[in-house]
């Protein structure tokens, strides 16, 4: 195929789930849906735990900034393809489309990082309990979340001005409802060897690490709590960190199915399926789990809902 500089390149083709108009109606009604549940619901968490001063605590602030990172990543993704379904007009400026990719790495790599921090949370709670208003103070919670941005941006970066150098050739169909790296990758004409090791480098390190460090928290968490004398004290601690348990068991096992369905088939509008259980599924589920496995987040939720009709 003729390759063409990407300066002149004016638009890609988001082919979508699926091309059945019949199905269009469905899959506009889904996403529509998983999109309002995914900012309601989110957009609750944040409500509740500002405000309620039970839980201006470390944990809290933590799923706070998690909620909204949740609300962006949904946000980069789905209303673009809802609008193209309106329109029934499935292009995107290459501009939109490099945009798309950088915010997507950006709002993942961040998810990633704020899961670990939260575990490391979880960890010092447990095993150094007397100590944790001391460790976990404010400036170092504000100072884990902007290193964990920064990492996400400085990633999302390196990726998006890797791809700036490649050349594309005419055919510009991407079979994926977002601009997905590897989907772009994909279409273009010139060597981009240098792109595909830079991100499995990076996944390695940035994802390999990460996940590391949660497995080394959850080994000592497990290990302080089977030393616990009381069941009430270890109920506790199983309660404290379940609902994070939940949320990386969603974040990873979603991943790593994208993984395997990429790896065992050639279908890029399967691997485009899979996508949506990484891209959409967790940050519409999140919620349900902190609000429907925590205590106190139930007591907070219920609270802003029940103040709502006195002020009417």
């Amino acid at each position: 195929m003729k390759a063409r500089n990407q300066t002149a390149i004016s638009e890609f083709l988001l082919l979508g789930l699926t091309e059945d108009p019949a199905l269009q109606p469905l899959v506009f009604s889904l996403f529509l849906s998983m999109y309002l549940v995914t900012i309601m619901g989110n957009l609750l968490i944040i409500l509740a735990i500002s405000s309620d001063s039970h839980l201006h605590t470390p944990m809290y602030f933590f799923l706070c900034i998690l909620s909204a990172n949740d609300i962006c990543l949904s946000t980069s993704t789905v209303p673009k393809m809802l609008v193209n379904i309106l329109r029934q007009d499935q292009s995107i400026t290459y501009t939109g489309c490099l945009c798309q990719v950088c915010f997507v790495i950006i709002f993942v790599g961040l998810e990633n990082c704020l899961i670990t921090v939260m575990s490391y949370d979880c960890y010092v709670a447990i095993c150094y309990p007397l100590k944790y208003t001391v460790i976990m103070n404010p400036h170092l919670c504000v100072l884990l979340v902007l290193v964990s941005l920064v990492i996400s941006i400085v990633h999302a970066l390196l990726h998006t001005l890797m791809v700036l150098k490649l050349s594309f050739c005419t055919d510009l169909e991407i079979p994926h409802f977002f601009c997905e790296l590897a989907q772009v990758l994909k279409l273009a004409c010139s060597d981009t060897l240098i792109n595909n090791l830079l991100v499995y480098l990076v996944t390695v390190l940035l994802a390999g690490v990460p996940f590391s460090g949660i497995i080394f928290s959850y080994v000592h968490i497990v290990s302080s709590v089977l030393r616990m004398p009381s069941s009430g004290g270890k109920h506790k601690a199983f309660s404290t960190c379940g609902s994070h348990l939940s949320v990386v068991s969603l974040f990873y096992g979603t991943g790593f199915g994208v993984y395997i369905s990429s790896a065992v088939t050639d279908s890029s509008r399967k691997s485009a399926v899979a996508s949506v259980m990484y891209s959409v599924v967790p940050q519409m589920l999140n919620p349900f789990i902190y609000s429907l496995r925590n205590r106190d987040m139930k007591v907070s939720v219920r609270m802003p809902m029940g103040r709502t009709p006195s002020v009417l």
